[in-house]
């Protein structure tokens, strides 16, 4: 259920907040005015429910008092009837002449005047003497009731008389004398009397009092036609009850239909509730006692609630549709003035869809308000001028080189697409960067740094000026030229010029600066379809030109990483790698004095399912461009440090030499990792030998010295690997903690033809000896090579002549041969000649 609640609550928020602000607003104002009219109606409903039920009060009170008036003026007018006719002189004197059918005449005369329905003379000995004449039906009804206190006893008179009308039955006398004797013993001279449950008034009077001659009794009953004079005087309905002593209480009259009467009987005279509900309908109920003789007598006086109500419920509809009425021109009213005042922030709203696409020329009204929404208006309006500065600021920055005043990358990649999308022959991109400029940032400071890149695009702009070529910097030190139109032999014409201007050096605060760059072509069509793919391969072409130090270099397909021919190289060496795929081979390194084994070289080899073995050319360089070649890297060392024991010989230690790449020395963690390793195969540190390339070290001298002296304090040997074809200088060969230097083959292969090739291993080995390392010649391949070396003491050849690189096994087994082998030579070195 929670959960439902919220989700109608977020629900009912989101629709909310989905209307219009004017919707809204309204919204707020009529929940507030509904909220205070429900108040109004329910403060006014209160008030008058409270108002109705005080004035049934009132009126069932009032309605109280008339009816014991109305009891008691029907009393005090029997009285007044029983005293006129018991002061009557005739009819005194027909008492007084016993004359009985003048005394009954009279006495049917008073009644009839004053509605009395019953009329009875007793003497003064309260024997009856003469009544009134009755109906058959009501002097039979008389006859057979039931009369409280009954006398007993009658005089001869009244017995005659009653013999002549009853038949000899006594009981009407005796009931009504009864009756006379409890008015005189309760010395009252009327009084309400049940007589066989039915309510009567009964008044007393004595026939001439100062001589009395008898008593005058008369009594009215309380039926029907009473509550019926009652009904036309009052707004309430009655209901006479009567109860004879340990009887059931029964309606004497009523001016409610009969239906209801059982429901009033079951009520009993006790009831002290003060509402009913009688056939459906609600009455305020007041319960009025009255003293009887014989029973009780009670009346049950009933206001409907609904007649009361009816005119305050007509009130309170006639405010429920004045409210209705209200909340509705209210909110026509209020839709209109909210609309009129939300009018500006429409116009505000549509400026800004317009900012949104760019355009910044709208002007924005502001002159026909000058409220809040002026002031937003005019708020809005110098936002939008910010805008548009700000905008041209921007773009300034997104489509130009601060630094060189040059345009940038995004801006040219703009002009290749503009000028590929128009109809065109050819065009060519040129990108070129910077030889070492990281270096000269290093030693001469970034602010020189800047200065140069300065110089560079001065340069550049004032070389490529009569050819009308643009020219951009695209990256760091990496600048781009576009020619249109532009071929492959123009590009390759116009990339010798930026060459040769290059060849001169700059000056920089009097310092002459020789800078150097790599140059990278590509040709639309041919080498790309779009700008962004023109502009990669021409600087895939320029980073191999870097990395081969060719000077220039046209793009072709196998130079791209991301070419068609190696877009799955990368997953494919990972699957070779955990598919155990690759294999380690490795090379003898044997010494160049009596060609004994002291160590090998580990190299890596790729056994392809489908490709068969795969040469390290084609793989290598694109895991060094990708990063992958830092896990192939710490493969070879592991699978070196696993038969680094089995390498081993009895009398002297061989050391495996393995090559380590440029991302491995900038890994400020490689020789800690590379320490965890060693100890976990139990291989010392110094039997490993890690050759790292000249232009590796170059790329980021400061860091790799960091990570080179790590690993020479952990014990590691350092070589240089294919040292002559690099470009260090002797200054930092000094300072990097390296213990031998390798040879490229290049130079050993052809020292015995070319007397340049022999200088340079000569130098080499006496420049490596006079700093204190030890050499290492590749590429030996004969004996005229090998003999040479050891006429220069060189230290340990490489190559060929003794074997080519080969797997683990087979290479144990030459070892094995090998070393039997020298033993003999060595044997047969030492024996006695004959």
């Amino acid at each position: 259920m929670q959960l439902l609640l919220r989700s109608g609550w977020s629900r009912a928020r989101q629709w909310w907040y989905q209307l219009g602000l004017a919707a809204r607003l309204l919204g707020i104002v009529l929940l507030l005015l509904l909220g205070i009219q429900a108040m109004v109606f329910w403060s006014v409903r209160s008030t008058i429910t409270a108002q109705a039920r005080t004035q049934m009060s009132h009126e069932l009170e009032l309605s109280e008092r008339v009816w014991r008036d109305q009891l008691a003026r029907n009393t005090a007018r029997l009285s007044e009837g029983a005293q006129l006719l018991a002061s009557d002189y005739r009819f005194l004197s027909t008492l007084e002449q016993r004359n009985l059918a003048g005394t009954r005449a009279a006495l049917n005369a008073n009644a009839e005047r004053f509605g009395a329905r019953i009329t009875a003379l007793f003497d003064n000995n309260l024997q009856l003497s003469a009544t009134q004449e009755y109906d058959e039906l009501f002097l039979m009804w008389l006859k057979s009731a039931s009369y409280p206190q009954m006398g007993t006893g009658s005089s001869p008179h009244a017995a005659e008389m009653e013999k002549g009308r009853t038949g000899g039955r006594g009981s009407l006398a005796e009931g009504l004398q009864g009756i006379a004797r409890g008015l005189i013993r309760q010395k009252r001279g009327a009084g309400l009397i049940l007589v066989d449950g039915a309510p009567f008034q009964f008044v007393l009077v004595p026939v001439r009092p100062e001589r009395p001659l008898g008593w005058l009794l008369m009594g009215f009953p309380i039926d029907q036609s009473m509550i019926d004079d009652m009904r036309d005087l009052l707004s309430v309905r009655m209901a006479v009850l009567a109860a004879a002593n340990g009887g059931a209480a029964q309606v004497v009259a009523s001016s409610l239909s009969d239906g209801v009467r059982p429901v009033l009987e079951l009520l009993g005279p006790a009831s002290d509730a003060n509402a009913l509900e009688l056939a459906g309908e609600s009455y305020a109920m007041r319960h009025v006692q009255l003293e009887a003789q014989g029973g009780q007598v009670y009346t049950l006086l009933l206001r409907s609630s609904d007649e009361v109500m009816a005119p305050f419920r007509r009130l309170q509809w006639a405010l429920a549709l004045i409210t209705a009425l209200g909340l509705l021109m209210f909110g026509m009213a209020g839709w209109a003035a909210l609309r009129r005042v939300t009018r500006p922030l429409r116009q505000l709203e549509a400026a800004a869809e317009v900012l949104k696409e760019g355009r910044f020329d709208v002007q924005i009204d502001t002159g026909a308000y000058r409220d809040e929404v002026g002031r937003l208006a005019q708020g809005f309006d110098t936002m939008r001028l910010s805008l548009a500065r700000q905008r041209r600021e921007i773009l300034h920055l997104a489509y130009e080189d601060t630094l060189t005043g040059l345009p940038n990358r995004r801006s040219f990649i703009d002009w290749v697409q503009r000028v590929t999308a128009d109809v065109c022959d050819s065009a060519a991109v040129v990108v070129l960067s910077l030889d070492r400029f990281k270096h000269v940032n290093e030693v001469l400071g970034f602010a020189q740094g800047d200065a140069l890149l300065r110089a560079v695009a001065h340069r550049l702009a004032g070389e490529l000026f009569d050819g009308g070529h643009r020219v951009a910097r695209i990256g760091g030190d990496e600048f781009a030229v576009l020619m249109q139109p532009g071929d492959a032999q123009q590009a390759q014409e116009l990339a010798q010029r930026l060459l040769d201007a290059f060849a001169t050096s700059f000056t920089l605060d009097g310092q002459t600066v020789d800078l150097g760059v790599s140059i990278g072509l590509a040709c639309w069509p041919a080498d790309g379809d779009d700008a962004e793919t023109l502009v990669a391969r021409a600087q895939v072409a320029m980073h191999t030109a870097k990395r081969r130090t060719c000077g220039v270099l046209p793009y072709s397909p196998e130079l791209d990483a991301s070419s068609a021919q190696t877009l799955s190289l990368l997953s494919d060496l990972r699957r070779a790698l955990a598919q155990d795929e690759l294999r380690l081979y490795l090379q003898p390194k044997c010494a160049v004095a009596d060609g004994s084994l002291v160590g090998a070289e580990a190299l890596l080899r790729w056994q392809h399912p489908e490709r068969g073995l795969v040469p390290p050319g084609d793989f290598i360089p694109f895991a060094e461009q990708t990063g992958f070649i830092r896990e192939l890297t710490w493969w070879v060392m592991e699978q070196v440090a696993r038969h680094w024991a089995a390498l081993q010989s009895e009398g002297r230690q061989r050391v495996v030499a393995v090559n380590l790449s440029t991302r491995d020395l900038m890994d400020a963690e490689f020789p800690t990792r590379l320490r965890e390793l060693t100890q976990r195969h139990g291989v010392p540190a110094h039997g490993l030998c890690l050759e790292i390339t000249e232009s590796a070290i170059m790329d980021d001298p400061q860091r790799a010295q960091h990570t080179l002296q790590a690993l020479s304090n952990a014990g590691f040997k350092l070589s240089i690997d294919d040292f002559g074809t690099g470009y260090s200088s002797l200054a930092y060969l000094k300072r990097l903690p390296v213990d031998e230097l390798k040879i490229d083959k290049s130079f050993v292969m052809g020292m015995t033809a070319d007397r340049n090739d022999a200088k340079i291993v000569r130098s080499t080995v006496e420049l490596a000896h006079n700093l204190g390392l030890s050499v290492v010649a590749e590429g030996v391949e004969d004996e005229a090579v090998l003999a040479a070396l050891r006429q220069l003491h060189c230290d340990v050849g490489q190559g060929y002549l003794w074997s080519k690189p080969v797997p683990v096994q087979l290479f144990l087994q030459w070892a094995q041969a090998r070393d039997a082998a020298t033993e003999n030579l060595q044997a047969a070195a030492l024996a006695p000649q004959a």
